[in-house]
Formats: C-alpha cells, structure tokens, sequence
C-alpha cells in the first residue's frame, strides 16, 4: 500500500491502519482499499439497527472521517466484516463460587471469552483463603492465588495457540486473609505476568490508615489476622514503589457513584481499569479526537469548537449504541448484561495536543480547568443524546427512574439533562470513560494518547512493509507537527510543550481529578513518577488520588528492580519479527520471517549432570545481537546417551525455531520448568528439579539472565546478573531499552509492542 493512499501523510499511521484495521480476504487481499472504505464499512455496520440506514449511515460516516471519531480497535476492525468476533474491547466475568466445580466452570467461560479476543477481569475475593478447611474432603484450601496461577497458565495457552495476546485484571480487597500473599505475588518475576493486579481499597479501610488503626482480615465472618493498617498500606505502596503493582481500587467510591447502584454491586475492573463493572458487564469504548477539533491552532484566537464537540458527541453515542445491537458476545451472560443496561464508554483521546494548540501546560491549574469544561461538555451532550435515543427507542431495560434520579452522580447533573432524563428516561446506564488509546492515536496521525501527557514529540521507528523491505520513519507529535507548519521549523518550541519526562506528580493527578469530575465510570491513567522520588512522597500520591476524588490509582516509578522506562532518545529500529504493535486494543499480531543466522555466533555451553543418566548432558545456547543486544538465537544438546537423542534433537529443532521468531521467547523458559516427570524429579544443586525437561529450562534461564535478556526478579545477585541488572529495562520483541509505562500497559516506543504486566 503506497502512503499517497492514505488520507494523513504519516506512514506509521497508513502502516497501522493496513496491519490492523483494513479489511482483507482471508488470503491476505485487501478489500478495504483505502481508508474512506474502512470508514463506509463501520459506518453501514452501525447503520443496521436503523430505520434510516442510508441516512445514518451519511452521518456516522462523516463523524468517522479524519478520524474525528475514533471506535475501539474491535469495532474498527470488526465492524461489518460478518466475522465471529466480539465488537467489545473487554469483559468482567462472573462471581467466582467458592467451589472446585465452580471455579473451573470459570475458568471455560474466561477462556471461550479471551478466544474473541476479550480482555477480561475477575475479583477473586469469593475464594476461601489459603490453609482454611475444605469441608468434606479433608484438606485445606489453596487459597485464591493458586487459582489464579491456573488463570495465568490458560491465559498464556489461549495467546500461544491463537493470534492475540491475552490481558486480566485480578482483584483482591484490602480484607481477604491472603491480600499480603496477593501485594507481594509479581514480586517474583516469573509469577502471575499475564495479569493486572489491584487492591480493593474500601473507605473503612482508608480511614483505618489515617487513624492509625488495628485492622482485620477476614473470611466469612471469621477473623483470621489483625495487624496494623498502615503496616497493610505501607505494603501496598512499597510494592507499587519498587515493582510498579498492585494498583489501587478505591471501591466504595465506585459503587457509591455508580448510576446502577440499586441494581449492580461491583468488585472489579477490565484489565486498565477504565471500566469498573459488574458480573458479565461489558465494556464497549470509543473516544473523541479533540485534537481534530480546535480551530485555529497555535494563534491567539485558538480555541476549542465545543459546537463540533457537542454535535459529534451525539452522533458517537448513537454509534457506540447500535454496536450494542450487532455486535456477538462470547456467552449468553454477557450479551444479556449488556442488553438490560446499555453500558457504554465515549472517551477521549489527542487532549494533551489539544491543550497545546490552544498554548496551554498539561498538568497547570488552567489545563486543568479546560480539561473539566472540555469533558463536561461531552458528558452534557452524551446523556442528552440517550435520553433522546430512549424517548425514540427506548429507555434500558433496568431503568428506574425515581432510583435512578437519586443517585449521587446524577444528583450532580445540570438541571436540563435532569429533566429530560425524569421525561423521557435513558437509553444507556452509563456513558462515559476514558480509555487507552495507543494504537487508534497513532492511526489519527500520532496524537496523544488518552488523557496522557506527550511522551516524545518526535522519534523515529523502522516499519516493516508489506513486500518485506523495511522504512525508517520519523514518527511527530501531531501538535509538534501542526506547530511546525504554522510557525515554521526553526521556532523554538514555547513553555507549554511538556512532555511526560517535564511533569511532576501533581501535575497527572490535577488532570486525572479534573476530567474524573465528569465521567461516570472511570479512567485508565498511569501516574509516572521520577525514579529520586522518596518512598514518603510517592505514599503521598495514592492519598492525594483518593483526596481529589480519583476512582483509582496506578503509579509508575523507574526502579532497580524494573529498570528505567521513560527514555528521552530516539527509538531504536524495529526487531524483524514486528509487523504490527500489539496493545490494549490488538486484534492481530503479525509474523514474518525468521531472524537470519550470521556466518557466527558467540554463546555458553553449560553442562548438566542428571541421576537417571550415565553420561553428562551439554547444552549450548547461542546469541545473536540485536539492537546492540544479545538474544537467544538457538539451542543445541549433547550426550553420549543415544536414549535420549530422538526428543533432544526435535527439542532443540522446536527452541531455536521459537528464538528465531523473536518476540518475548521468555515463555519457553515457563513451560520447561514447568513439565513434571511423573517418575519423580531429582534434587540438584541443594533444590529440588521435577524433570530433566525442567532443568533445561533452568539453564536456559541462567543463560537468559546472565546476556542481560531476563532481569534477574528474586534470585542471588551473581556478578552476572549484577551486571545483567545494569543493563536496564529493555523490550521484550526488540531489544531497545525504550520502554514506556502508559495507561497501565508497558508500551515499547520503538517498535510498538505493548503488554499489560
């Protein structure tokens, strides 16, 4: 595809959309052949529920074109496609029972939902704590996080067998007996990666902590420990401070503010916590480019069109309304949850540019109140627009209107949308969330991402084009460039270009209360602190988070353990296996061909003694480098025992073919240690190995961490891995020591890969 075909002139944005978003046969021939045709396509799609297709079908086109309007990367690329696929982005799933049956009848319908491509989240509070008493059988329970190991390993088997990679989000309250177990769980490297972890933070809980209060642990009435709460907390924050988890869930204040509180409890989030829900509810998003809609950027009368703003708000909730109709959902549960509530999230993205087109700081006292007027705007117009939906097709089906009226966040609105709710009712229960957005931004011509601050206004990515053949492209801030064409590429940029290494603290949380003020579900932001923060300071943001009214907190803090992520330089070139970023919203991840072997190679050879053999086993590990950094490029065993020669020969052939993929091969280090020999294992080196298989995996491991490729988590600090730890954080599909914290989802800035961790 030529970029001339592409209605922005940004190639990473016309890469993007013909990776992810453009409609092909399934041998790989482009249907949508430009990106006015993706537009039509979602437009029709939208359309069907109305008597007027033709005539809606105009109008969600316009509000589609110049990526104005921005669906979700589901309904993007599913939208009118007839595929079997989910239009929502992510899901809660149902009360886990405390019950084996129950818990593995969970487990199905997660993974029959992840295999739609559905994000999910699930409070595992309902499970008895580790050591309590199993009634009938004589045992003790495992305790909840022995079950989320199984989620882990299905959600890890689910991204392997098919094409998308999985996200959860685990929850666990302030009160359940293993909530210290849980705070601690990613503290080990290799556990849980597959999941988000967060903290149900009740009010009580809070006010334990300010008044320096005992606090219980309990299970079904029964207390199992007392200790006290700022000790609790302090575990929280320390963990958070060093190893960037768990997050914190203010719950009480989403249940008190939720406009469904007569009729839903909820105890959980999607994976990036923009969408607290309740059992089975889904979240269906779409977001606002208001980067697109400021009228005369960068002079003195710039401002935002709220008349725009208003009009395209109504039309994208007429859109996110419909998708609830034609859309197929994973099981019955959801798609019955979603009918009798409605539920959508219309968001926002490109604020940060916007701000600057109007010459405002991100993070200052006026962005901020800009911000808040911005978003009321949005919010007024959106329950506007579903009470006139309801008074045309009706309010949803668990609308009561004296209860609903009454809730706090209604009470809250201005009087006219009152009124017309009180008239006519609502179409949908709940309107507004913002979302991550990183790779529909870069689709809309790299705007910003959400309600986050820039993080570089210009670097440069390697893409990967369809005939093979890689571009360097220089990927600019679409403020940066539209200042560049207004005032010319030699102005020296004004005070009110901050990026996200320019803000303090403060500065994120006067925007995420800001906009928090007039959204009625909630928002995915990623607080990044400067890693010379003291462990007092940083305590002080998760209180000042609950003390402006924040649904929630998620911080980042470059550490020792995780390695620096925000990295000013520009980005490294793209590793050969990347056609595609994967993120928050990822419907495919694309492969190419494998890494070339060089003519050598530099490696360790590591020698293995195993009882049940008579002979040594020789493993030779090879690297090749990339991006200036060593990977693991192929496997190769050795021994004089031929018993074993068959499946060590198709063992190392399966290894090096997986390094050559690239990407984050660190899996196979998973499953190798995982693999029990049901003869028994051995004991070696002072610790027990359940197989041969597994002590494969160990030295595999060792190789890993000693070239810098596996940061060393818990283990002794040999000079190696000291040395391993120096290196820094680096992409796991890349290799660039360019990874971001964003949105809750690590997101490399050189070649795009983005995982929720």
């Amino acid at each position: 595809m030529a970029d001339t075909d592409f209605p922005i002139d940004n190639p990473i944005s016309a890469w993007i959309w013909d990776a992810k978003y453009r409609f092909k046969s399934p041998d790989g021939e482009p249907i949508d052949q430009r990106a006015e045709d993706t537009w039509r396509r979602v437009a029709n799609a939208l359309a069907e529920p109305e008597q007027d297709r033709e005539r809606w079908s105009n109008t969600f086109y316009e509000a589609l074109e110049g990526f104005r309007f921005l669906p979700a990367g589901r309904l993007l690329a599913g939208a009118g496609t007839g595929r079997d696929v989910t239009l929502f982005n992510c899901f809660v799933m149902g009360t886990v029972p405390d019950t084996l049956e129950g818990i593995f009848q969970h487990l199905k319908e997660a993974a029959l939902t992840m295999q739609q491509g559905g994000g999910i989240g699930y409070d595992f509070s309902t499970l008895r704590p580790q050591g309590a008493p199993v009634h009938g059988v004589g045992a003790d329970a495992s305790g909840p996080l022995s079950f989320m190991d199984v989620w882990n390993a299905m959600c890890r088997t689910i991204m392997s067998a098919g094409y998308r990679r999985g996200a959860m989000m685990a929850t666990l309250r302030c009160d359940h007996p293993d909530i210290e177990d849980f705070i601690r769980a990613k503290q080990d490297a290799d556990r849980l990666r597959m999941f988000n972890l967060s903290v149900l933070v009740t009010d009580d809980f809070v006010q334990a902590v300010q008044d320096d209060a005992d606090w219980r642990l309990v299970f079904k009435d029964k207390v199992y420990k007392t200790l006290p709460a700022r000790r609790l907390w302090d575990l929280i924050m320390r963990s958070t401070y060093e190893y960037a988890e768990p997050g914190v869930i203010f719950i009480d204040r989403i249940n008190q503010l939720n406009n469904l509180y007569y009729t839903e409890q909820i105890a959980a989030t999607n994976p990036c916590g923009e969408q607290p829900l309740p059992p089975y509810g889904a979240c269906l998003l779409g977001s606002i480019n208001l980067a697109q809609l400021v009228d005369g950027p960068f002079s003195k009368d710039a401002q935002m069109n709220t008349d725009a703003l208003d009009r395209l708000t109504r039309v994208a909730i007429r859109m996110l309304d419909n998708a609830i109709d034609i859309s197929r959902y994973p099981l019955a549960a959801q798609r019955d949850e979603a009918h009798a509530k409605r539920r959508i999230g219309l968001g926002v993205t490109g604020l940060a540019d916007a701000l600057i087109m109007i010459g405002q700081r991100y993070g200052s006292n006026h962005a901020a109140k800009t911000t808040a007027l911005w978003l009321k705007t949005i919010l007024r117009a959106a329950y506007l627009e579903s009470a006139d939906l309801a008074a045309e097709k009706g309010a949803f089906p668990e609308f009561d209107r004296k209860q609903y009226l009454a809730g706090t966040f209604i009470r809250a609105l201005d009087r006219d949308v009152r009124h017309a709710i009180d008239q006519h009712g609502l179409r949908n229960a709940l309107l507004t969330s913002i979302a991550p957005t990183g790779t529909i931004s870069l689709l809309a011509g790299c705007v910003s991402s959400g309600i986050e601050p820039v993080f570089s206004f210009q670097h440069t990515r390697n893409i990967l084009l369809p005939d093979g053949t890689r571009k360097s492209v220089d990927v600019v801030d679409h403020a940066y460039s539209v200042f560049q064409q207004v005032k010319g590429q030699n102005e020296p940029l004004p005070d009110y270009f901050v990026d996200a290494q320019s803000l303090s603290p403060d500065d994120h949380l006067a925007m995420q209360a800001a906009a928090q003020m007039y959204v009625d579900s909630s928002i995915s932001k990623t607080i990044n602190c400067p890693p010379d923060l003291t462990f007092e300071a940083f305590k002080d943001v998760y209180t000042r988070a609950f003390d402006l009214g924040c649904k929630g907190c998620t911080t980042y803090r470059p550490s020792d353990v995780r390695g620096a992520v925000l990295e000013t330089q520009a980005a490294r070139p793209v590793s050969a296996e990347v056609k595609a970023p994967a993120d928050e919203d990822t419907d495919v991840v694309y492969m190419a061909q494998p890494l070339s072997r060089p003519d050598s190679l530099h490696g360790s050879t590591y020698k293995i003694r195993w009882p049940d053999s008579d002979h040594a086993i020789y493993i030779t590990i090879n690297d090749v480098m990339r991006d200036g950094r060593p990977r693991p490029f192929e496997v190769f065993i050795n021994s004089k025992n031929m018993e074993h020669y068959a499946w060590t020969v198709a063992l190392t052939r399966m290894i090096s073919a997986v390094f050559r993929r690239g990407g984050d091969v660190a899996f196979v280090v998973e499953e190798l240690k995982a693999v029990f020999d049901p003869r028994g294992g051995h004991w070696v080196s002072g610790h027990y190995v359940p197989s041969l298989l597994a002590a494969i995996g160990e030295v595999i491991e060792r190789h890993m961490i000693s070239i810098g490729f596996l940061p060393t988590g818990d283990r002794a600090n040999t000079p190696q891995q000291l040395s391993a730890k120096a290196v820094g954080r680096q992409c796991p599909k890349c290799g660039s020591a360019n990874f971001v914290r964003q949105e809750n989802c690590d997101t490399c800035q050189s070649c795009g890969y983005s995982r929720c961790a």
